[in-house]
């Protein structure tokens, strides 16, 4: 009876997980991001299926000369709310803002709001490649970014980049998506940087960063470590990744590591480099299956009743 019984509730056990399954969502934007938000899904990390035959979920609305929606960026709230942040402009005074929407169900999104950064420095040339961090001990979000202030870092011919560019991360706070915090300095690694983007795990907080220096070239991924979501971080790792690669995103799946990444110059592809400890790091690009046309953008897992809506798009 007994051997009957444990029978029994060994197969209920393997049903229930086998019916259970893990979805993610990789946003992402085509050409200049002229026409929005474009969504695949995957259910290994692996292959990603575009959803909605590849066309924008969300178009740019933003009152902005460019009205661009470059780099977007998404984290789930606890609400199960989807928060969006993304680039809106290349260059110019009027590109001191980070887009910002929001969604139940990445379907269905919100009027469009821009908000405001760096608003007491002169001479900030960008606002690049927004990121969303909820902050668990303080209760709010975190956004951080890259952009470049004149005047404000040293300057050399090793450290800038093309147009000289001379980039280091900033962050504000909020709680509600209306009131925000001053805008603060996340991290100076002592050279000119974009891209980062923050992964928790066992309670350090990873900093992945693209190293944008140009002469000699890097255009590489590293990694810096912090006891909090704004640092300090420290213990910067050496490249882990070939050059001219950029947008990483992170995620654990099962009991490994994914930094996926924009290889932006020819060939141009989609890629990942896998981990299993956070220390040694190697490419599985070649395993990997993305949309065509594919830049940087964001990957994040959601559950199966997001992804089934999705799919009946």
């Amino acid at each position: 009876m007994k051997t009957r019984l444990l029978f029994f509730l060994l197969l209920y056990a393997t049903q229930i997980f086998a019916q259970k399954k893990s979805y993610y969502v990789f946003t992402s934007f085509r050409d200049n991001g002229q026409d929005g938000l474009h969504l695949a899904l995957s259910n290994d990390g692996y292959n990603w299926q575009p959803l909605r035959n590849d066309q924008s979920f969300l178009k740019p609305q933003i009152n902005h000369p460019d009205n661009l929606m470059r780099d977007p960026a998404i984290k789930q709230g606890r609400d199960g709310t989807f928060h969006m942040v993304w680039t809106v402009s290349w260059n110019g005074d009027n590109g001191k803002i980070v887009g910002y929407s929001s969604s139940k169900d990445l379907i269905n999104w919100k009027p469009q709001t821009a908000i405001p950064v760096l608003e007491h420095d002169t001479d900030v040339r960008n606002v690049w490649a927004p990121e969303l961090f909820y902050d668990k001990k303080q209760k709010d979000w975190i956004i951080y970014w890259s952009s470049t202030v004149k005047g404000k870092f040293e300057e050399d011919i090793t450290n800038l980049s093309e147009s000289k560019y001379n980039h280091r991360f900033y962050y504000v706070r909020t709680r509600d998506f209306e009131h925000f915090s001053e805008t603060q300095l996340l991290y100076d690694p002592g050279f000119n940087c974009i891209d980062a983007t923050l992964f928790e795990d066992k309670g350090k907080f990873y900093l992945f960063l693209k190293d944008e220096r140009l002469k000699p070239v890097k255009k590489n991924l590293r990694m810096a470590v912090g006891e909090t979501p704004v640092g300090p971080f420290k213990d910067l790792t050496a490249p882990f990744t070939i050059s001219w690669v950029e947008g990483p995103s992170a995620i654990k799946i099962g009991d490994e590591y994914y930094v996926y990444f924009d290889h932006y110059t020819k060939p141009h592809y989609y890629g990942a480099y896998l981990s299993r400890d956070l220390n040694d790091w190697q490419e599985v690009s070649a395993q990997m299956r993305f949309p065509k046309g594919m830049r940087h953008g964001s990957v994040i897992e959601v559950s199966k009743k997001v992804a089934q809506k999705l799919l009946r798009e």
